[in-house]
């Protein structure tokens, strides 16, 4: 895995993360002092996506109120229709 680099400000703070050298040394340069480190980022907790737990009180996804093929054959009736005027 590449590093990545990260610009700090001459008073330390930090201004950028960067994805390549070039580009880190090219913000240091712009921005006439300041440093740059390179860091290898760690992989987070690894999350089991394949089992089907559940939080408490979670039931899924809601159910739709509408089908989409309802949806589509309502009319606007003319009473709730608003004219615009420009």
């Amino acid at each position: 895995m590449n590093g990545f680099y990260s610009v700090f400000a001459s008073g330390g703070k930090k201004i950028a993360d960067c994805g390549s050298l070039q580009d880190a040394t090219t913000l240091v340069a712009m921005k006439g002092d300041g440093h740059y480190y390179q860091f290898t980022p760690f992989p987070g907790d690894i999350i089991d996506v394949s089992s089907n737990k559940q939080l408490p009180g979670q039931q899924g996804l809601p159910s739709a109120k509408i089908r989409l093929e309802d949806a589509q054959q309502l009319e606007l009736r003319e009473g709730y229709a608003e004219v615009f005027v420009p």
